[in-house]
């Protein structure tokens, strides 16, 4: 079904500090594509919306078959759905090979690269008195310092109590600052090359990035000072892609799938070094229903709980990598040689692939 928003605006909640609300909405600047942005929780505007299952930001409210609207939230297949509802200025390579590299890649932004921001927003003194300054002020600007107080020690402590979730602990801090520093040398090549992964024109893997980026480059003061002194380009790039509006995109404007540069290699090569070990090892976890997640990622010690998301994040890289015909599969084993990426496909010791 194709839906005209020009007329009916897609409504949306959620908060500047959330990297996944930056996503969607540069998504929808660049695809000219209407919105209503509601910031922060239901308040008095949107009480009659309906609550997703699962509330996180962002949520989108789409009209049912019924007439009813519904609240849809993960950012990856709302971009999809998106695609068929409104037509033009995709954000999908055409080209099969290309939008599975452009899939996984958006995969590691959503679910690796968030550790980082998680990490350092929440890990350093500075970042976690920034943030809790700030962040309960998005939804209220108008309360007085002492009706912020409480709310800015709620904001701070619940956070920190869940840094185990994507797996910042004593251990594995180092490693995922190791990580971070090595993706700003990757993505500034990209984009030397690009600017944007796959060419002249942004793939939804690029909104990942960015959507992370928001935080780690622009806002968090310990790795906003790290990318500004290892990576102005990366800097200057998520200022520009907030809205690329203006940007007309044609199809000659993606790269072949075949004449990759070792830019983007490069960051593939740093998907397989940390994110997809990090994969297989959770799925391990979850099959064996233990209560920890142990092993090594580029030589150093992982320890986290399991994560049932990220096992079906997974699933979901296997479904797109299985519905690849005979051609656009050898090029996509082409690209991921070497890579460590070709992991996830491998049939192991454990039976997992």
């Amino acid at each position: 079904m194709t839906i005209s928003y020009s007329t009916a605006p897609i409504a949306l909640r959620g908060a500047p500090g959330s990297p996944y609300t930056r996503k969607m909405l540069a998504v929808l600047r660049y695809r000219r594509i209407p919105y209503r942005f509601l910031v922060g929780g239901l308040g008095p505007l949107d009480e009659a919306l309906p609550r997703a299952k699962v509330e996180l930001l962002p949520t989108f409210y789409f009209e049912a078959e019924d007439g009813q609207l519904e609240a849809v939230v993960d950012s990856t297949p709302i971009i999809r759905r998106l695609e068929a509802e409104a037509l033009g200025r995709s954000v999908i390579p055409n080209d099969p090979a290309l939008a599975f590299l452009n899939y996984l890649l958006e995969d590691y932004a959503d679910e690796w690269l968030t550790k980082a921001m998680f990490h350092y927003r929440w890990h350093y003194a500075a970042d976690i008195e920034l943030a809790g300054e700030v962040l309960p002020r998005w939804r209220d600007l108008t309360s007085s310092d002492a009706q912020i107080a409480p709310r800015t020690q709620f904001v701070r402590e619940r956070q920190i109590a869940r840094l185990y979730v994507v797996g910042s602990n004593a251990t594995t801090a180092p490693l995922i600052e190791d990580s971070y520093k090595r993706l700003l040398r990757c993505f500034d090549a990209c984009i030397q090359d690009g600017p944007f992964l796959f060419g002249q024109r942004p793939a939804s893997a690029d909104f990942g990035l960015f959507g992370q980026l928001t935080q780690l480059a622009a806002f968090d003061p310990t790795p906003a000072q790290l990318t500004q002194s290892m990576a102005p380009r990366v800097v200057a790039w998520v200022h520009t892609a907030e809205d690329l509006s203006g940007l007309e995109p044609e199809e000659a404007h993606w790269r072949a799938a075949d004449a990759l540069p070792a830019s983007l290699h490069a960051l593939l090569r740093e998907v397989g070094r940390t994110y997809v070990p990090a994969l297989l090892a959770n799925a391990r976890a979850i099959d064996a229903n233990a209560e920890q997640v142990e092993t090594a990622i580029d030589g150093q010690p992982w320890v986290q709980k399991p994560f049932p998301y990220q096992a079906k994040c997974l699933q979901w890289v296997r479904q797109e990598y299985a519905r690849l015909d005979g051609t656009a599969r050898a090029t996509v084993d082409d690209a991921l040689a070497g890579t460590g990426c070709e992991a996830l496909f491998q049939t192991n010791v454990d039976g997992l692939a």
